[in-house]
Order: C-alpha cells, then sequence, then structure tokens
C-alpha cells in the first residue's frame, strides 16, 4: 500500500510540478514530510542538498532517494530498490507522456499567440514557487523541526554569492562550499 502512495505522489508532482525541480520542492515537500509524514523537514533539506551535489535533476535524485528511504522502512534494502525504481519512474512518466503528445504539435503550436501567453504568464508562478521552495526551507512549518539554516548557512550563503557575482568558476565555489561544510559542521563532531 506504501509504494502505491508513493508511486501516485510522485506521479503527481510529475503532473503538476511546472517550472523543473527547484520549483517541485514545494510539491515534495507538502508530499513527503507534510501529507504523508515519510520523512522530517531536515531530512527533507539533506535530500535537496544531496540532489545538489550528484549529477541530475534534483526532482528525480530527490524521487529515488525518497523512494528508497520510504521503501526500506516499510520493508528492507529490496523494498527499498523498489521503491527507487517507483519514485523515478512516477516523477518521469507524466514528462515522457507529455512531450510525446506535445511534440507531434510544437511547430504548429511555437507560434500560437494564446501558447505564447501562457508560457509568459507562467514565468512569474513558477519564480514564486522556488522562492516558496527557499522559504519553506529556510522557515520550516513545524517548530519542533530544527531548521538547518544557522549563521554559518548565511555566512556561506553570502561568500557563494559574492563568489557568483566575482564570476568565479562554480565548481570551485562548489568544492570550497563542501570543505567549509566539512569544517564547519563535520570536524568539530569528530574531534
Amino acid at each position: 500500500m506504501i509504494l502505491w502512495q508513493l508511486f501516485l505522489s510522485y506521479l503527481k508532482i510529475g503532473f503538476f510540478g511546472f517550472g523543473g525541480g527547484y520549483a517541485m520542492l514545494s510539491l515534495i515537500q507538502n508530499e513527503v514530510v507534510v501529507q504523508h509524514g515519510w520523512m522530517t523537514g531536515s531530512e527533507f533539506a539533506d535530500i535537496v542538498a544531496i540532489s545538489q551535489i550528484t549529477p541530475g535533476p534534483i526532482a528525480i535524485n530527490s524521487a529515488t532517494y525518497v523512494g528508497y528511504h520510504v521503501g526500506s522502512q516499510a520493508g528492507g534494502t529490496a523494498l527499498g530498490i523498489v521503491g527507487a525504481l517507483l519514485a523515478t519512474f512516477a516523477v518521469c512518466l507524466p514528462a515522457l507522456t507529455i512531450m510525446m503528445l506535445v511534440t507531434r504539435f510544437f511547430l504548429r503550436l511555437k507560434e500560437n499567440r494564446l501558447v505564447a501567453g501562457a508560457m509568459n504568464g507562467m514565468r512569474p508562478v513558477v519564480i514564486g514557487m522556488i522562492a516558496a521552495a527557499a522559504l519553506l526551507l529556510i522557515f520550516p512549518r513545524d517548530p519542533a523541526d530544527n531548521s538547518f539554516i544557522d549563521g554559518w548557512s548565511w555566512l556561506l550563503f553570502g561568500a557563494v554569492f559574492a563568489g557568483t557575482l566575482r564570476r568565479i568558476n562554480p565548481i570551485l565555489l562548489i568544492v570550497a562550499s563542501a570543505g567549509a561544510g566539512i569544517a564547519i559542521y563535520y570536524l568539530p563532531s569528530v574531534l
């Protein structure tokens, strides 16, 4: 039953998650944390972080991780692998289906005034959904859920933001951020 719920949740995310992975974050968080309680807000923040450092779209990475997490909690590693495959397939199925249908008509529709207007109207909605996802990660809904944002996080964010304005290589910024994260959060707990 839980695998069916997982499949339906990620199918819904795939169908209604317009604007890419970041816009899907609020939908994914609502399904995974709020609606089903499969994980906490801080665990969800970990998924976002892991999805950022692994190759591939954030929606697919999070679907795979959540599917494995939910499946393995329900019945061990084998069910975790099934859950990962099922959630990943479910989140990709709507896009695959829609793209197969749309590509048949794309050349005829791309010059259509109504289609162009709809696409222009969706841009601010996508930006709003990305902003909502960022705010939900910064200020969790459940006060008991520890936010992963602290003073060090803001300092690192500011440093990376300044680095992007100075046009520092993004790979260098990622490596430096990982090093700073290890030095700030991991080493003190080990030493």
